[in-house]
């Protein structure tokens, strides 16, 4: 045993120092559970063309994540998926515990306020969560995760343009079951998630998970005692019963709940203040003055699923769901005692769902036809006191207030048949036609007196800026192709095209005072208006080529992409600060959301898995290598700015890295335990990706240069499955990263910088998660 665990220190030294030269993994396909007794990785089964199938068959770029994987090396929520996969960022949005920033391969939609649709499609069990808020799920009770990526529409109730990620809740099991997981870590982490399940009767099964998941802050509020930053206090559980009375008919009602009363993520000054505070030591502590510092998110859904197979051949489908969030959130943009730029928000979304879907499957034809529509309202209100800078003018308590109302009515006919023209060859056709109308309200106000009555004030409106109703309808057929050769049940080589469509809206900051006189006739009419507040729909085209293969016995599984993208009419949405009055200083902001852009995204994905058997003359032994590895060419063409002029030699992707790398090195070996057989695993992996900025204009002080994240455990499993203990350390080098920023500064030319909305300017980032280490354990019975 002494000589067997000196080994395996070097091995782990071997494994980390390799680990640094070759990047993280597809977890997916890294644990010892997915190789079979003969060595070779287990066949990977995803749903991603709405029917089981093997991921080598499928003419898509997709990665899969088994949700027993992620749970054995301790991924926390949705967000960590993006370590694990090619040309994809997923972060926690600015100023937010629980809303979600999503881009897949350069396509994606940072601003989280109603009137922008998300480009990157999150589904939960078949269910388009229509808003960003509330979407960083925590990850427990999971069957899987599957994120595909190219715009998606032929296939899915709601088309999505840059791809879309599917979050897969485990089915209830045959027999009575109960898991319990715990885990402690630093920062006095600790968590608990019960999970538990089983049949009620031959035909009735119920069960269902609880989830209290907390930790301290990483920093503090210097300015409020007691306010943690970066703290987590979430509860969360799931109910569900299925009924199964024959093998012809299944129905699955399921509700979930979730609870976040974590303290409000404020963000770390970049710049020192004009009064002399210089910049803070620790990245997760702030200055934010918060007038209420309570942050509230409340989510819950419920839906129904009916599958009935009126034969081998045909199978009929109805998805029913309804979801609401509500979310209360105090950001203080400046990060600085003082009040200016404080902008408490509230965020209030619900939809309705319904999907019918007739799927066919028969030896030589496959395929989809579904309705789907969507019935979605979205509302948020904030403030922005603007204290200081109001002062200066003589209206103390200056407050910008605006409100947008935005409901969404879409409808969508969707196909996609995939035909075997030989026993080599099959060929994927699909359209869809998707019907979208946007009905926005827009309400801005000047208020003088500090707060507005919706957030406990008694401020008093001086002027109103916006008072717009409008509504339009965006209408599109998007086609999807695809052929496969397959020379042996080993390879697919695929070529597809794919077109994806993102519908327009109405700019929900913009300020209709500020319309210009587009016809030049004297006066600013009500057209005028409704186009200087809409902007169009945007589109892409993308042509794929790809090769997925089986080598080596199995031994070995790969994934090579290339693609290449026409990205046309991008919306660009942001806000400006605006000088009311002509004396120098921005007393309100406006927003400007234009189509401004076009540009070419091309790339390639390479990802793979490689296992070695009896690598060290030791018997059962196993070491795995995974890799995945993305290219991103992202380039404007055109991108005309507020003043007519192209500036895209100027201009730059936000949030899209040009490399993504990551790879994984695991070493597997039987290790009994106090009489227990069981398997030992040491899983090192590191994840890179390259410099990145946060808006199209780049920031030097805000934007993230490259870096690289390592992360390690080592876990022992019994070998029934049923104990479970590991020991996690994530970003090992604690490196310091910016996942996310305000910017309202402008470069003096001199070094400094001049604030472009309040007195102080703001420059603030947002950072991802530090050193920690976490000790989990879990026992199923």
């Amino acid at each position: 045993m002494f000589n067997r665990m000196t080994a395996l220190n070097k091995l782990f030294l071997s494994t980390a120092i390799a680990g640094s030269a070759f990047f993280v993994s597809n977890p997916a396909l890294s644990q010892s559970q997915n190789i079979d007794d003969d060595q070779n990785y287990e066949e990977i089964i995803v749903s991603a063309r709405r029917r089981d199938e093997s991921i080598l068959d499928v003419p898509v770029a997709i990665s899969a994540f088994s949700g027993d994987d992620l749970e054995r090396i301790a991924v926390e929520n949705i967000v960590e998926i993006a370590k694990f996969t090619p040309n994809v960022t997923l972060e926690v949005t600015r100023g937010t515990n629980t809303t979600l920033s999503a881009f897949i391969r350069g396509v994606g939609q940072q601003d989280p306020v109603a009137g922008f649709e998300a480009g990157v499609g999150l589904y939960i069990d078949d269910i388009y969560l229509n808003r960003p808020q509330a979407a960083v799920v925590d990850i427990y009770d999971v069957e899987r995760i599957e994120v595909l990526r190219g715009p998606q529409g032929t296939l899915y109730g709601r088309n999505t343009i840059g791809g879309a990620i599917k979050y897969v809740t485990k089915r209830l099991p045959d027999e009575l079951e109960v898991k319990v997981r715990g885990a402690v870590g630093t920062f006095e982490q600790l968590d608990l998630v019960v999970t538990a399940g089983g049949p009620v009767t031959d035909t009735l099964k119920i069960g269902g998970s609880f989830a209290t998941l907390n930790r301290d802050g990483f920093g503090e509020n210097l300015t409020i005692d007691g306010l943690d930053n970066y703290n987590k206090s979430v509860l969360a559980g799931r109910l569900s019963l299925e009924f199964e009375p024959n093998d012809q008919l299944f129905i699955r009602l399921a509700g979930d709940y979730i609870d976040d009363s974590s303290d409000p993520r404020q963000g770390h000054r970049l710049i020192p203040s004009t009064s002399g505070d210089p910049v803070l030591d620790n990245v997760f502590d702030t200055r934010a003055g918060l007038n209420n510092p309570e942050q509230n998110v409340e989510a819950y859904g419920f839906s129904g699923t009916i599958e009935y197979n009126i034969n081998e051949n045909w199978t009929l489908k109805n998805i029913l769901a309804y979801r609401e969030d509500k979310s209360r959130s105090p950001i203080d943009f400046d990060s600085l005692p003082v009040a200016d730029i404080d902008v408490p928000v509230d965020y209030e979304n619900d939809q309705f769902s319904e999907e019918f879907q007739i799927l066919y499957e028969s030896e030589a034809i496959a395929g989809i036809l579904g309705f789907y529509y969507l019935d979605a309202n979205a509302l948020n209100a904030f403030d922005v006191i603007l204290g200081t800078t109001g002062d200066l003018i003589g209206l103390p308590g200056l407050n910008a207030f605006t409100l947008s109302d935005v409901d969404t009515s879409t409808w969508a006919i969707f196909g996609d048949v995939s035909f075997d023209l030989s026993e080599q060859f099959q060929l994927s056709l699909g359209g869809r036609f998707t019907s979208d109308e946007r009905t926005s309200t827009i309400l801005r106000q000047t208020l003088i007196g500090g707060f507005s009555e919706r957030f406990g004030g008694t401020a008093i409106p001086i002027a109103t800026t916006s008072d717009f109703n409008g509504s339009e309808t965006f209408e599109r057929f998007t086609p999807r192709g695809s052929i496969s050769w397959r020379p042996n049940d080993n390879h697919n080589v695929y070529f597809s095209y794919s077109r994806g469509f993102k519908g327009g809206g109405f700019d929900p900051r913009g300020q209709s005072t500020a319309a210009p006189d587009f016809n030049a006739d004297g006066t600013v009419s009500g057209d005028e208006i409704f186009e200087f507040l809409s902007f169009d729909p945007e589109e892409v085209d993308t042509f794929e080529l790809g090769w997925k293969a089986a080598l080596a016995d199995g031994r070995v599984n790969i994934a090579l992409t290339g693609f290449l993208s026409s990205y046309k009419d991008i919306q660009i949405p942001g806000s400006v600060g605006v000088d009311t009055n002509g004396d120098g200083i921005n007393d309100t902001f406006t927003g400007i959301t234009s189509n401004a852009a076009d540009a070419d995204v091309n790339g390639i994905e390479f990802e793979g898995q490689a296992l070695v058997a009896q690598s060290l003359a030791q018997d059962d032994d196993s070491l795995a290598f995974n890799w995945a590895i993305g290219y991103l060419d992202a380039e404007f063409n055109e991108f005309i700015d507020a003043f007519g002029v192209d500036v895209a030699d100027q201009r730059v992707f936000q949030n899209t890295p040009e490399w993504t790398v990551s790879g994984n090195l695991n070493y597997s070996m039987p290790l009994e335990i106090s009489g227990s057989n069981g398997t030992l695993s040491i899983i090192n992996s590191v994840a890179f990706r390259s410099a990145a900025s946060q808006f199209e204009v780049p920031s030097p002080l805000l934007d993230q240069p490259a870096f690289a994240l390592w992360d390690a455990s080592i876990v022992w499993t019994a070998e029934d499955n049923n104990l479970q203990v590991g020991l996690h350390g994530k970003n090992l080098t604690d490196k310091e990263y910016i996942v996310a920023g305000y910017n309202f500064v402008a470069p003096n030319g001199n070094g400094g910088f001049v604030p472009t909305l309040g007195t102080e300017g703001t420059l603030t980032g947002f950072f991802g998660n530090p050193l920690t280490v976490t000790l989990t354990a879990s026992y199923k019975f």
